[in-house]
């Protein structure tokens, strides 16, 4: 899928995450020094989908202001909000963006979270081919996980294998709850058949909230097709609901981008302290030593040495730079510099 103008997508962005005891948004929680939020709109956007509407609700402006720089950074998303003013459930979150859903009539909407970081650009167009390939009305993207503790389960017919309904854990009985096939909470949709049902779903149960997977309920009790994706990556489930499960977030990435250098051929001999955010880009030949911090868009030079002790934010080192002992900020570095050095933030330094 490659900016494909029949998909959409609406994130869902309104919680407050009580458990993170914050000031600021749950979906504006850091991993790796980007808000989770961002991966989500970074991954739609690679996934090839233009048109989002997030739905905002708990310190709605914060989000709206964040979303303004995401629009000015990335103005290929065509970037627009909903408010929910009251918390009840993912399906009334949806409902917030009615408007929205009726304005793409015809296409396909991609519903995700905004605080689930891994779900990539590769699993979204991915899912999405099954999605069309079938006709799905409904399609949930899912994996396979070792604890599916807390996790809604997949239920897939014995003979077919087609998804038949999604049971949460409260709900499930001994033999569902043995099954490793979990829902992610991202769907992708047609817009129409969504539209058709979700004035239909109930609130009735003990929280009183609208559930979207009961939008997959009605659908396959009306004969539409449903199914689910499997992603290869389990860790494309996963959120953060309090501090503890975000520093998680953090080491699942930061690992994955350090293997995913040395790989590559970048030298790092001793990870410690040594952290590189998803947008920092580094050449060839590159040596990355301990306690080490490269952040936002720094761009490394081919034949760098970089380290140890040495912060790097929004900058970058032309080739051949040793940098160690210094910290720099929306500057652009040409030769070695001593160590022990601050670059004013303000200034584009050659050092």
């Amino acid at each position: 899928m490659q900016n494909d103008s029949s998909t959409c997508a609406i994130i869902l962005a309104a919680g407050e995450g009580k458990r993170m005891k914050s000031n600021h948004p749950k979906v504006l929680s850091n991993v790796l020094f980007k808000p989770m939020l961002r991966w989500v709109t970074d991954a739609v956007k690679d996934g090839g989908i233009r048109e989002v509407c997030v739905v905002t609700g708990y310190k709605h402006q914060e989000v709206e202001e964040y979303l303004q720089i995401v629009g000015r950074e990335t103005p290929e998303l065509h970037l627009q909000t909903a408010l929910q003013t009251e918390r009840k459930g993912t399906a009334h979150a949806v409902m917030m963006a009615e408007a929205f859903l009726r304005a793409h009539s015809g296409g396909h909407v991609l519903i995700l979270n905004g605080d689930a970081p891994f779900l990539s650009s590769e699993i979204i167009q991915a899912s999405f081919a099954l999605h069309r390939e079938q006709n799905n009305a409904v399609t949930v993207i899912a994996a396979t996980v070792d604890n599916p503790s807390g996790y809604g389960r997949i239920v897939r017919e014995n003979t077919t294998g087609q998804l038949c309904a999604i049971v949460e854990e409260k709900d499930a009985d001994s033999k569902t709850k043995a099954i490793h096939e979990v829902n992610s909470g991202a769907y992708w949709f047609s817009v129409d058949k969504l539209l058709s049902v979700l004035h239909k779903i109930s609130n009735d149960n003990a929280q009183g909230e609208y559930y979207l997977p009961d939008a997959l309920k009605l659908l396959l009790k009306e004969g539409y097709p449903a199914n689910a994706f499997v992603s290869d990556d389990s860790n494309a489930i996963l959120g953060a609901n309090d501090c503890l499960q975000l520093g998680e977030l953090n080491t699942i990435a930061r690992t994955k981008i350090l293997d995913e250098l040395m790989a590559n051929g970048t030298e790092i001999p001793c990870r410690d302290g040594v952290i590189i955010g998803p947008d920092v880009t580094i050449g060839t030949h590159v040596t990355i030593l301990p306690s080490t911090i490269l952040r936002g868009t720094t761009k490394v030079g081919s034949g760098c040495t970089v380290g140890p002790n040495t912060l790097l934010t929004n900058a970058v080192l032309s080739d051949q730079i040793t940098a160690s002992f210094f910290s720099g900020e929306h500057c652009t570095v040409t030769t070695s510099p001593p160590p022990f050095t601050t670059v004013n933030p303000q200034n584009s330094a050659k050092s």
